[in-house]
């Protein structure tokens, strides 16, 4: 009977989660450059049919491992070559992140905590925003995760706990080292160093006892570093070392280098964290403080674990130089896990619930609420912002045709309402009802508010660069921006690979100036910000086609 609930209870998860992260997938355009650089990469390889090497712009890039995309041509591939498709592998991730919570929840207590952990997670804005995106985290996170977990089913087992676990201690380890592979062949050796971490944190909490033995902590090691060898291995014996140093040195620049002006200050991603995993982060915060013990023990030790893992990966990316929202995001899986925690002890009458809880999820509400707000009004009135603004490019951007209904207010109103039911359910004390109402408003909330926003957002930062690149795709032509970085122009111009173009026989560090003023061999088209226009405009081998939105785009003939 409880298999067949579970399996209800994993089927109904599965639906939700596919009804919430499916839909308008290709709704916008692919954001740069993450978005865009991976679709592209994804793209390139269906291409030149060449499934082994990670390339941009049809040479060899080395920042990433090739396992998301992977899913991306495999999405593609069924899909065809589009935005849907570059982002559908994180919505698989979402439907299977969703339904592994719940049944780890179940596991752990009982299906009542596997539906608060459940409803956390996808009921909370970032985590919710990550699993409609093309960006890698989501898949990456899941396998550090489920690499971490099957390291405590191993020390489980072999420690005795309590819970049910039918195979050898091996096994448990073999699995870590799978995920943990997957891990790094997802985005890199992060995935090893997090776990590894984690592992050494524990064992100061067991006072240098060696939980796991040395022999193991070797095993698990080396079925991690067996996996990760199929492809990096593979790579180094056709292509030689030449990855492998690159990717090792781009890790350790990211590490100790701010990337591509990603800096910040040091309480940056507890700022990400309490703002962007509402409404499970105010929740996750009472976990801090002292809590009832779990009847056992390795509910007790879970805790333990999910904590050590939150401050693990928080700590090491305050100490990183590059500050970007999603380096943080590993820390998801503890801090809905502690939310779970606090509304299941809510659930039980263990602990009561705190007057500032009350206060900190009306300020945070209230903050999103002021921002949806004010943005249809500001839309409205853009005039008035764009006198304020003095630089050339972001003033120019505002000139963008968005229509602002009011209508976008809606989002706002929604949230006040799933506020005052959550408090009227948590007053009648029905902390079950009280929390569907809360995360699963959270997930319509976040879902209306993507609708009725991102469009809108794009129409003013990208939109019109996209649609120049997608208007010259039929030609035979080199598309390219002139001082600033992209990707757009290769995904949306559906650059083909011609390796035997004139370009590709001239230096990286001076292909620039050849399209510029070298003998080109087909025609030249270039995207640039209105602040640099001037430097072309001052050409006369350049035409200049039009201006929009900030951008300035011109055409160099091929005589």
């Amino acid at each position: 009977m409880e298999s067949k609930k579970s399996i209800r209870h994993s089927i109904f998860w599965a639906l939700a989660a596919a009804l919430f992260f499916i839909p308008f997938l290709g709704g916008v355009h692919l954001f740069d450059w993450d978005e865009i650089n991976f679709a592209e990469i994804s793209r390139e390889m269906i291409l030149q049919k060449d499934y082994l090497r990670v390339s941009i712009d049809f040479e060899p890039f080395f920042d990433k491992p090739p396992l998301f995309f992977w899913f991306q041509v495999l999405a593609m591939n069924l899909f065809g070559v589009g935005d849907f498709a570059a982002r559908f592998p994180n919505a698989i991730c979402g439907i299977i992140t969703v339904v592994v919570l719940y049944n780890l929840g179940r596991r752990l207590y009982n299906p009542v905590f596997g539906h608060f952990w459940a409803m956390a997670y996808m009921g909370s804005v970032l985590p919710f925003l990550y699993f409609k995106s093309g960006i890698i985290d989501p898949w990456f996170n899941l396998f550090i995760f489920l690499g971490l977990y099957y390291v405590i089913l191993y020390y489980w087992k072999k420690e005795g706990f309590t819970y049910d676990l039918r195979r050898s201690p091996w096994y448990y380890l073999f699995w870590a080292g799978i995920f943990t592979g997957l891990g790094i062949l997802t985005k890199g050796p992060v995935a090893f160093l997090l776990v590894s971490l984690t592992l050494f944190v524990y064992w100061i909490y067991q006072r240098f006892r060696f939980f796991i033995t040395i022999p193991a902590y070797l095993f698990f090691t080396v079925v991690t570093l067996f996996l990760t060898g199929t492809w990096f291995g593979v790579e180094t014996l056709i292509n030689g070392p030449t990855f492998v140093k690159a990717f090792i040195a781009f890790n350790v620049e990211l590490a100790t280098t701010e990337s591509a002006g990603h800096g910040g200050f040091p309480g940056y991603h507890f700022v990400v964290l309490l703002l962007g995993v509402f409404p499970a982060s105010i929740f996750a915060l009472r976990a801090f403080g002292k809590l009832p013990s779990a009847e056992k023990d390795y509910q007790n030790d879970f805790r333990i674990w999910m904590k050590y893992i939150f401050w693990v990966v928080l700590i090491l990316f305050t100490i990183v130089e590059s500050k970007i929202v999603h380096y943080s995001s590993m820390t998801y899986f503890p801090l809905t896990y502690l939310a779970a925690l606090v509304l299941y002890n809510f659930y039980e009458k263990k602990i009561n619930f705190r007057p500032w809880m009350s206060y900190v999820l009306w300020v945070v509400a209230g903050l999103y609420g002021l921002i949806i707000i004010a943005l249809p009004i500001i839309g409205k009135n853009i005039e008035g912002l764009q006198a304020q603004v003095a630089d050339p490019f972001a003033k120019a951007n505002m000139d963008a045709a968005v229509n602002w209904t009011g209508w976008e207010m809606l989002p706002a109103f929604l949230l006040c309402v799933i506020l005052a039911g959550f408090f009227f359910f948590r007053k009648k004390g029905e902390w079950l009802k009280a929390s569907w109402w809360l995360f699963g408003g959270g997930s319509v909330f976040v879902l209306l508010t993507l609708v009725f926003f991102i469009k809108r957002v794009e129409g003013y930062s990208q939109r019109a660069n996209i649609e120049f690149f997608r208007s010259v795709q039929v030609e035979d032509a080199y598309v390219y921006t002139y001082g600033y970085k992209s990707y757009a122009h290769l995904y949306y111009s559906d650059k083909q690979a011609d390796l035997n173009a004139d370009i590709y026989q001239i230096p990286k560090d001076q292909r620039e100036n050849w399209l510029i003023n070298g003998p080109i061999d087909k025609p030249v088209y270039f995207s640039v910000r209105i602040h640099r226009a001037e430097n072309l405009r001052a050409l006369h081998q350049f035409e200049e086609l039009y201006e929009k939105n900030g951008f300035v785009f011109f055409k160099r003939s091929h005589q």
